[in-house]
């Protein structure tokens, strides 16, 4: 059976907005319901989330924001992975909804959830394709030096997280 690999570049411009991506299942119901997930976890965030589904073999999308849905939208379709989910948003960190869409009884799995450049690697197959990892930003070359982690610290004390 032969494989074909390609590279999807996650459009996110100036890396300005938190992209999530990840797989689960009943897209039908899927994207409306992780879309009012987002909308509780975090009052005020905008977002979209946008989904493949096997059949009728299209991509869904809901959102509050028409730039994010075109985004969103227009990455899902770019990966092309049935079932696989784009969110795009702004006003809110992933670490703010990320418990919330994996306890999702659809979400099977995150693949990423970043504001850095990404890059989907994608298989495909006769039947179809799917996600087979994620680039996250560029390759690490360097061990952190005592002033970066003071300073690493400093800002997270800033943000409200201490070390006991």
């Amino acid at each position: 059976m032969d494989v074909k690999l390609s590279v999807v570049k996650i459009s996110n411009p100036e890396t300005k907005y938190q992209v999530i991506i990840g797989q689960g299942n009943f897209s039908i119901f899927t994207t409306d319901n992780l879309f009012m997930t987002l909308l509780t976890a975090v009052p005020g965030i905008n977002c979209a989330v946008a989904m493949n589904e096997a059949v009728p073999q299209l991509t869904r999308v809901t959102s509050n924001d028409p730039t994010l849905e075109q985004l969103a939208a227009e990455n899902a379709l770019a990966i092309g992975a049935s079932h696989v989910f784009v969110i795009m948003m702004e006003k809110a960190f992933p670490i703010n909804v990320l418990p919330h869409i994996k306890a999702h009884p659809a979400v099977c799995n995150i693949y990423v959830a970043s504001a850095n450049p990404l890059e989907v690697l994608v298989g495909e197959t006769a039947l179809g394709k799917a996600v087979l990892g994620v680039v996250d930003g560029t390759a690490v070359t360097k061990l952190e030096t005592a002033k970066q982690k003071a300073e690493r610290r400093a800002l997270c004390e800033e943000l409200g997280y201490k070390l006991p």
